[in-house]
């Protein structure tokens, strides 16, 4: 199944969409020109889409001369790194979100006593001795320090040690690794230092809070000189990356892409700012009950922090130097509510449009998923909103199981979707899906048939969606399927 039908309709879509752009772009100049006359159609234009439409199609059509078409390149996931309040090694964040086991605790890091919410998913224990300079730990902030361990860990998981990558062409490598708010706590510093003089602030606040400096610094390590940038959008963040990562593979512009996200925002600017919004839940005394998706008693989600990094890589490349493949990377697609600035919109509809846009893209059906990792963040309207969107696009399939990680580790904005990515592909790797914790009460019109229980489930995967959406309506689904050669 993921050999060649769940792949092919990506690549189309992506050449089609290029197509497009370029007849836009030569529509535009002939309407801007003295010698065109609105009167009549842009006849060049049109002759030259329907010269170049002919390229998209995989029907073998067309005359003897033109160049066959390439062979789809399929990506992998080869790599796997975490930073997380469960864990920082996949195999113990997963074998304790499997267990149940709530990261959520008092935080610690500061005095939080006139916070209205005094709870958050901290990483407690934690040394980047063995991972990240001296120089660069004291002069960095904590989501650029976990982007670090947590892709450098996904390198040493992938088998990219100095021989691999001496002998690996280093243009064709790349790092797209984002965060919804950076150096939140760099630039907190920075405006407390000014409050004295410029001359107390921290001279790297500027480089060592900025969202692309850690991408940036592992690809100087690595030597790495295919594309290096940084996504935002915001909760939705990862996915963005991940995808954006898969067409660089998928195009041919690299073989290999680093990608995924990292926050640190358990800091009283990151507290603050929540809990301004008030958008957090405020159950102090009970905080492993705290994040509850889908009950009927959650009042908002619990900040979390880490960092989750992916390698994916181009099949052939991988098989070559005799990766271990975790899984196989199929595709997804980004869409737009274009509604409110942090209410996802009433009906779901961008969601549902998403979901639908990332089937279609990949060239899933939409009965082989059999796996769906939520959003479901714990707020009272969005866990709602994104469950009958669910239904909407997935009816009443009878396999359909969906869980969240939240509920055990609360929301880790830009880097949740990349952790849940490597939740996922835990679960294709040993067929066991965790549950959701909390969840005592089911609001009403959620199915519990449809939910993962109390306790890990066996399913054996077929397709997994993910879903991450972010403030101001950026919606992400993305999947995942286990590799067959």
């Amino acid at each position: 199944m993921a050999a060649s039908s769940l792949t092919s309709p990506l690549c189309n879509w992506l050449v089609a969409a290029c197509i497009s752009a370029r007849y836009e772009q030569d529509h535009r100049l002939m309407r801007s020109s003295t010698f065109h006359s609105p009167k009549r159609p842009s006849h060049w234009s049109l002759r030259r889409r329907k010269k170049l439409l002919p390229k998209c199609s995989n029907n073998g059509g067309g005359s003897a001369h033109k160049k066959p078409l390439m062979k789809q390149r399929r990506v992998v996931v080869t790599g796997l790194g975490v930073v997380t309040p469960l864990g920082h090694d996949p195999n113990v964040l997963y074998n304790n979100l499997l267990e149940g086991v709530s990261g959520i605790s008092e935080i610690e890091r500061f005095d939080c006593s006139k916070f209205p919410t005094r709870i958050g998913g901290e990483i407690k224990s934690f040394s980047a001795d063995e991972w990240v300079s001296p120089k660069i730990s004291r002069r960095a902030d904590k989501f650029m320090i976990y982007m670090l361990i947590a892709g450098k860990k996904a390198l040493r998981d992938g088998g990219i040690t100095e021989g691999v990558n001496r002998e690996i062409d280093k243009s064709k490598c790349g790092v797209i690794i984002g965060s919804a708010c950076g150096g939140l706590g760099v630039f907190s510093e920075s405006i407390d230092a000014l409050k004295v003089s410029y001359k107390k602030m921290n001279p790297f606040s500027v480089p060592f809070g900025a969202m692309n400096m850690g991408s940036a610094i592992l690809a100087m390590e690595m030597g790495w000189m295919g594309p290096n940038y940084a996504l935002s959008s915001h909760c939705a963040t990862s996915n963005f990356c991940m995808l954006n990562a898969a067409h660089h593979i998928i195009k041919g512009d690299t073989h290999m892409m680093l990608c995924g996200g990292a926050e640190s925002p358990i800091a009283p600017i990151g507290l603050g700012s929540f809990s301004a919004c008030k958008i957090l839940s405020k159950r102090n005394n009970e905080p492993t009950k705290a994040s509850r998706p889908w009950d009927i008693n959650r009042d908002g989600f619990v900040l979390g922090e880490g960092a989750g990094v992916l390698l994916l890589e181009e099949l052939e490349h991988a098989k070559r130097r005799g990766a271990t493949i975790y899984a196989e990377f199929l595709g997804g697609s980004f869409t737009c509510d274009a509604y409110h600035v942090t209410e996802p919109h009433p009906d779901g509809e961008g969601v549902a449009l998403c979901i639908e846009k990332a089937l279609a893209q990949s060239g899933v059906a939409r009965e082989d998923v059999n796996f769906i990792n939520a959003h479901a963040t714990s707020t009272p309207t969005g866990d709602l909103k994104e469950y009958r969107a669910l239904i909407r696009c997935f009816g009443n399939n009878p396999k359909l199981k969906v869980n969240s990680a939240k509920s055990m580790i609360g929301h880790l904005l830009g880097a949740s979707g990349a952790v849940d990515a490597v939740a996922i592909i835990k679960a294709i790797q040993t067929g066991w899906v965790h549950p959701n914790i909390n969840l005592e009460n089911p609001d009403e019109g959620v199915d519990m048939n449809v939910l993962v229980g109390s306790k890990k489930e066996r399913l054996n995967i077929k397709v997994a969606l993910s879903n991450s959406f972010g403030f101001g309506g950026q919606n992400s689904s993305i999947l995942f399927a286990p590799y067959t050669n």
